[in-house]
């Protein structure tokens, strides 16, 4: 396949060592104590190394004969051990596909016992599934960067009165934890969403973000019919998710042959290549995903142990524990209330009540250990200035900063009367005067604006910026500031300079006319003019 060959993989694949075992320590030094002395595996099991040094993770979910096992061998170009195509459902296991040296399968029980793999927390769904869960080994350029996880057909119809021996939908949701992205496959010909399917996908609410659809087979369908499966999908993917969003459906037919339907050959092109892009995207941002489930983990674990140790103080020391246990998990909601009020926590951070009560009810609460608040601030340490720090050590952003004075510099050396001492001027001992705290806030809203190749658009940066309800003026002013490369786009440092410019004019300081030399990141060289967003609204303001 050439959209991941080796050469590629050495030239943009970012891999950063020193902030992964940075990682692994915060998370033993910090976090992991925390888990154990509130007893946190009740919920999830321990991470391991192998959970840190694992390579991003594709998750495939679907009907029975909706091409999963086609896609991943359309991606690796070749067939994978254990793989077999067939009308009939031909995957009855979980597959995880990874990169060895040699072509080789291991059974489930034996994976989930090795060290150097990320499926131990595994063992907690037992013999009856681990008997259906296997390992695909061989070398491959693509298996270099990422690993796919091949899943049973979803069951429908009579098919869902078959009991297969283990939680499926828990499964599902634990593999969804460690995905990087998860792929829901329909078939242009099989639109149906059955009950298992749709408990399957309502498992995977709290990774909404990681989720891809794609309506494969499109090839074997006309214009017409074509335009009525899109709608029906659409119309069923709003009905399970019961979100008012409209999710991306990416349109192809992932095979090694040519399209059926010719008509639509460039659409079904565009939209593979679309999808391409977005998983050969997933190894550079590696790292900093796993910061992300991190941090979504600590904020968890901060939950369940205050949880725990407000549970603990409502016991009584000597008499009527039974019954004031029975009273608590009668009164949950209530529980749920009184810690959200006291710490002011917010209630998204909260388990759902029904499981929580299901994980804590064969415990004696009596034994809950109580809560300790200094244990409490090492949490949130973590979150204030530990994940800032390690932040700070391989956003991605600094690679693109070398690749950018790599190519000034040339430039700027033949350019006629340049002034040997401007590189002295540029490069001197300012230092930026955005803090790392405002960094780590603006580049959440960054990320969550989508930006495309470490770039946002014009138009998605103005409707952010619109929303600080300043003048068009001044945001036409602040874009001119923030744009220093002159593209027409904002990039990670140049929206953090947007936002900053932002809260000091919401605060009511004046702005200077040009950007001051302490706010001009150390990536960019000098201002440039740009194209700016904002003049056709300051034109008819």
């Amino acid at each position: 396949m050439p959209w991941f060959s080796s050469s590629q993989k050495k030239e943009k694949q970012q891999v950063y060592f020193s902030a992964i075992d940075g990682l692994k320590r915060l998370y033993k030094k910090k976090i992991k104590p925390v888990e154990d002395l509130y007893k946190y595996d009740m919920y999830s099991s321990p991470l391991c190394d192998a959970d840190f040094d694992a390579r991003p993770q594709v998750l495939l979910l679907g009907q029975y004969s909706v091409g999963k096992t086609s896609f991943i061998r359309y991606l690796l170009g070749e067939d994978f051990p254990g793989a077999h195509i067939g009308p009939e459902p031909t995957t009855d296991r979980f597959m995880a596909i990874m990169h060895g040296p040699t072509e080789r399968l291991t059974p489930g029980n034996a994976l989930a016992v090795q060290d150097d793999k990320p499926f131990r927390g595994l063992t907690q769904f037992g013999t009856a599934f681990l008997q259906r869960l296997e390992c695909a080994q061989m070398p491959n350029p693509v298996l270099e960067n990422l690993t796919f996880i091949d899943s049973p057909g979803v069951l429908s119809g009579e098919k869902q009165r078959v009991q297969r021996g283990y939680d499926f939908t828990r499964v599902i949701e634990w593999f969804a934890g460690k995905a990087d992205m998860i792929i829901l496959l329909f078939d242009a010909h099989k639109l149906d969403i059955s009950d298992e399917f749709k408990r399957a996908i309502t498992a995977l609410k709290n990774h909404d973000e990681k989720i891809r659809v794609v309506l494969n087979k499109a090839d074997t369908v006309d214009t017409q019919q074509l335009m009525r499966v899109y709608g029906a999908l659409m119309w069923s993917l709003g009905k399970v998710t019961s979100t008012p969003e409209v999710k991306r459906v990416f349109i192809s037919s992932f095979w090694d042959q040519d399209f059926k339907e010719g008509a639509h050959a460039e659409l079904f092109e565009k939209e593979r290549d679309d999808l391409l892009q977005e998983l050969y995207a997933l190894p550079r941002y590696n790292a900093v995903r796993k910061i992300n489930e991190l941090v979504k983990r600590a904020r968890y674990v901060k939950v369940h142990a205050l949880l725990i140790g407000h549970i603990k103080g409502l016991m009584p020391s000597l008499f009527g524990k039974s019954s004031k246990q029975r009273q608590i998990l009668d009164d949950m909601p209530n529980v749920f209330r009184a810690v959200q009020r006291e710490h002011k926590i917010p209630f998204g951070d909260f388990p759902d009540i029904e499981e929580f009560k299901a994980a804590i009810k064969d415990f004696d609460f009596s034994n809950f250990p109580k809560l300790d608040l200094r244990v409490l601030a090492d949490m949130d340490a973590v979150l204030s200035s530990d994940v800032p720090k390690l932040m700070n050590e391989f956003p991605p952003e600094r690679e693109d900063e070398a690749r950018l004075r790599a190519q000034a510099e040339p430039a700027e050396a033949s350019a006629p009367g340049s002034n040997p001492f401007d590189t002295v001027a540029e490069s001197g001992d300012i230092d930026w005067a955005i803090t790392m705290q405002e960094k780590t806030n603006f580049s959440n809203t960054f990320a969550a604006a989508n930006p495309q190749d470490g770039l946002l658009s014009g138009e998605a940066a103005k409707g952010i910026l619109m929303k600080s309800r300043l003048p068009v003026d001044v945001l036409s002013k602040i874009w001119k500031m923030s744009d220093i490369d002159g593209d027409g786009s904002l990039d990670l440092d140049e929206f953090c300079v947007a936002m900053h410019l932002c809260h000091k004019a919401i605060g009511g300081q004046a702005l200077a006319d040009s950007l001051p030399a302490n706010l001009v990141p150390p990536s960019k060289r000098r201002i440039a003019s740009s194209t700016d967003p904002f003049d056709s609204a300051a034109s008819s303001a």
